[in-house]
């Protein structure tokens, strides 16, 4: 992908007409999903397909408009259950008749596909804002399939609306400074994935595959931080690479992470976490069934249903389905009044209130059987634990570094850091400005060099949201 892929692609789009631009992006796009997903393509393909027709039907006829839309929706989510929840599905039915499904896993076919949540919901989102008449149908099939397929961000988001992007696929202008900035974003991303991401998750991964009564009460704590640094500069950073790319190729994708683990409350981490995906849940699901405008209990039942959907988005097992309805209920509280006797206490109990509520959650979102998640729980708070605890067990000096550094940058020092630049060392250099760029490129050079090194010599360590 880096050394040939990305850069025929970048040639090919630079000197590629601009009338067929776009054909030769969204062709780009279905050879990158066609090397993932050989026999799957067939599923990107539909939901292009389905989304472009419903799109414009949604909009040309006047009658039984609700009709069509209930038709597209159910057909997306159709798709989107089948491959992602057969099973899941199966399993929860037959234990309630007292039936054994297990001979139902040796059946073949039926695999994840690759982006399907985030593709989906693209989709859907084009198609709802098309019946809203909050967007204008696309009539140039390859436009939508852009949309849709679009490379950069189409295995694990953002979330692209298509408000967002409409004018973009139509007319845009890729500039020199767009490719450079677009570089140093993606080799960000990059840098974030392989040197925090996959470091953590070789201590994560060690201590959470020990069996449970092997590890002690801090190696339990250890290992869920770890994992917690892991899954943001894991995803942080594939939304990074995802904006990078979209840089260079003349498109701005919004923001998807804004320094989560500084929040101070629940309701803030969310604003914080997975932007595309809380905005896109808070327009399609939790507005349209009423939001806050009908009463409290209305309010508070609305977001349950809302985060049990967060839950049932990211996999299918009761531990996403708690992990989702674990945050909804710390939601609930917090607008019972509980935000207010927050705002009020010491801003680290703040931030410990909403760590210890996160890292809690994300326990329940790393381990797969819900029994088992309970059990690492109690471990965390003493119950059960092994007595015996050995740094040496699980770290050496390079990840001691390296879960320094991840805590380092999960903090928002920048803002700070460059007040005190532009007021202390600006004045006294007088080229000062273009030294510090020179000096910070070439330090993002050599650390993405480093990374590559690292891809070399390491086994193979996929995104954690290509799962989802």
């Amino acid at each position: 992908f880096l050394f040939v892929f990305l850069p025929l692609v970048l040639l090919g789009n630079a000197f590629t007409p601009k009338k067929l631009r776009n054909t030769f992006l969204f062709l780009s796009s279905l050879l990158f999903y066609f090397w993932g997903e050989t026999d799957l393509i067939g599923i990107i393909l539909f939901s292009i397909f389905i989304n472009y027709l419903g799109g414009l039907l949604v909009d040309k006829i006047s009658l039984g408009r609700k009709t069509v839309l209930f038709v597209v929706v159910l057909l997306n989510l159709g798709v989107l259950v089948y491959y992602k929840y057969f099973f899941f599905l199966i399993d929860n039915i037959n234990s309630f008749i007292g039936f054994d499904s297990s001979t139902l896993k040796d059946i073949e076919g039926i695999r994840l596909p690759m982006g399907i949540s985030f593709f989906t919901f693209q989709g859907l989102s084009y198609v709802v804002d098309v019946y809203r008449k909050q967007a204008k149908p696309q009539t140039n099939p390859i436009n939508i399939g852009l949309y849709i397929a679009l490379f950069p961000q189409l295995i694990a988001g953002p979330i692209v609306r298509y408000n967002s992007v409409m004018d973009q696929i139509k007319n845009r202008v890729t500039t020199l400074n767009h490719v450079y900035e677009g570089i140093i974003r993606f080799i960000k991303g990059f840098c974030k994935k392989i040197l925090i991401a996959n470091t953590m998750a070789q201590v994560a991964d060690g201590i959470f595959e020990t069996s449970f009564q092997d590890i002690s009460t801090p190696q339990a704590w250890l290992g869920i931080i770890c994992y917690s640094l892991q899954i943001l500069f894991d995803f942080s950073g594939y939304s990074d690479m995802a904006i990078g790319l979209g840089k260079m190729l003349g498109f701005d994708f919004e923001e998807n992470f804004n320094y989560p683990y500084i929040s101070k409350s629940i309701k803030e981490f969310w604003r914080r976490w997975h932007i595309s995906l809380s905005t896109w849940f808070r327009d399609y699901l939790y507005i349209p069934l009423g939001g806050n405008r009908k009463g409290n209990a209305r309010s508070y039942l609305n977001l349950l249903i809302v985060f049990l959907a967060t839950g049932v988005w990211h996999g299918a097992s009761w531990s996403f389905i708690f992990w989702g309805l674990f945050h909804g209920f710390f939601l609930i509280i917090e607008r019972l009044g509980f935000d207010k006797i927050l705002s009020k206490l010491f801003r680290p109990l703040q931030h410990i209130y909403v760590l210890l509520i996160v890292l809690i959650g994300w326990v329940f979102f790393r381990v797969e059987v819900f029994s088992d998640a309970v059990e690492y729980t109690q471990i965390m708070f003493g119950a059960g634990a092994n007595v015996n605890f050995k740094w040496g067990d699980f770290m050496n000096n390079y990840n001691t570094l390296t879960l320094v550094l991840g805590v380092l940058f999960c903090i928002d020092f920048i803002p700070s850091f460059k007040d005190w630049e532009s007021k202390t060392l600006v004045p006294l250099f007088k080229y000062y400005t273009e030294l510090r760029s020179l000096a910070s490129l070439l330090i993002l050079l050599f650390i993405f060099y480093f990374s590559v090194s690292e891809i070399a010599n390491s086994t193979y360590n996929p995104f954690i949201y290509f799962r989802f």
